[in-house]
């Protein structure tokens, strides 16, 4: 067997909440133990500065630095916390943050300097996952595709793993371990968005704004008209895709009817991806923070008309499982493995993906 990598993953999502950080060993290809995990969120300033610029707008250096340590933060603390030694861990996959995705433009822009974590934590730093997926005319995106294919490894085929992150995705896992993966629609970011303008808190705990509201069937049907549910995977999403078109379609709800229909959207768009798969799934296991809110998952199950769990289901932990995912990465990036794949962001051919930064710069 390949020598076990003890390897920290750390995820900044698009529903910017805070960074995950989560412990695991891989050899790259088997999940041999999923380690422990924290999320340390985003102080309310940071958390400002960083939506600021979004699309790649502002002091984006200045934001890239203040990340990156607050990165390195979130690695300390889970080492503190956990009592594991720096010379347990040989290397760190660094997702840092999504500002920008334009894969139609050839662009994609996570920042996050692999170079300054590296020395900041001691460490071997894999970073810059998605740009040679892009460059060679894949998506980018989704990547955690090939870590869901081997917490699946044991289930009954065929299973979907739906992250409801910002942005949702899915990943369809079918006989044979054949893989289909997209983003579906927007997931919290509408919601959280619109529950920041509206009661000052940048998310519906609970789902209680969207449940004292009523759906607007008008503006859903508009917003499932849009082009994207029709289009054939591969795709993927920006954060910020349907933003202006939610705006009109919620103008002059109220907070809780428009929590309501945004709502709805998401549960809707994972119901619109039926279509392009190769089979209806056996069952739907979810993962991200839209597991949490329970007017979306009953949403999912009565559009789905399939069992719907969170991802908590099969022994793992829905909070950590796109830094863990991370992890994984890049430790199949140290291996020479591929990490992106035709079925999962179109790319032509299995590829590998990520760049390693030495403590030393070496």
């Amino acid at each position: 067997m390949t020598v076990p990598i003890h390897c920290l993953g750390l995820m900044s999502g698009t529903s910017l909440d805070g960074v995950d950080a989560a412990l695991i060993v891989t050899d790259g290809e088997a999940v041999l133990e999923p380690g422990p995990a924290l999320t340390l969120p985003y102080p309310e300033p940071l958390r400002a500065r960083l939506r600021g610029i979004l699309g790649g707008k502002g002091p984006v250096a200045d934001v890239e630095r203040d990340v990156t340590l607050f990165h390195a933060h979130a690695a300390e603390a889970l080492i503190a916390k956990h009592g594991n030694g720096w010379a347990k861990i040989d290397l760190v996959g660094f997702h840092g943050h999504t500002i920008l995705h334009r894969p139609g433009e050839g662009r994609t822009w996570q920042i996050g300097d692999g170079a300054l974590l590296a020395r900041q934590l001691g460490i071997a730093v894999v970073n810059d996952f998605r740009t040679a997926d892009v460059a060679a005319g894949g998506q980018g995106a989704p990547l955690a595709p090939i870590y869901h294919q081997a917490l699946a490894t044991h289930l009954p085929r065929s299973v979907a793993v739906l992250n409801l992150g910002g942005v949702g995705n899915l990943t369809f896992i079918g006989e044979g371990d054949a893989l289909l993966a997209f983003d579906t629609g927007p997931a919290n970011a509408l919601i959280d968005d619109w529950a920041l303008k509206h009661t000052g808190t940048a998310v519906d705990h609970g789902g209680r704004l969207a449940a004292a509201g009523r759906v607007n069937q008008e503006s859903v049907a508009r917003f499932l008209s849009h082009p994207y549910f029709d289009q054939r995977p591969p795709k993927s999403l920006d954060r910020d895709d349907f933003k202006a078109m939610a705006g009109r379609l919620t103008d002059g709800l109220s907070a809780e009817d428009g929590a309501a229909t945004l709502t709805e959207f998401t549960v809707r768009s994972v119901a619109a991806a039926l279509p392009h798969l190769p089979a209806r799934p056996l069952r739907w296991l979810v993962t991200g923070g839209g597991r949490h809110n329970p007017r979306i998952m009953a949403g999912l199950a009565a559009a789905l008309a399939a069992p719907v769990e969170p991802i908590e289901a099969i022994g793992e932990n829905g909070d950590a499982l796109e830094a863990h995912a991370f992890a994984y990465m890049a430790a199949r990036t140290a291996r020479g493995l591929p990490i992106t794949f035709p079925g999962t962001t179109g790319v032509k051919r299995p590829l590998g993906g990520g760049r390693l930064h030495r403590p030393n710069g070496s």
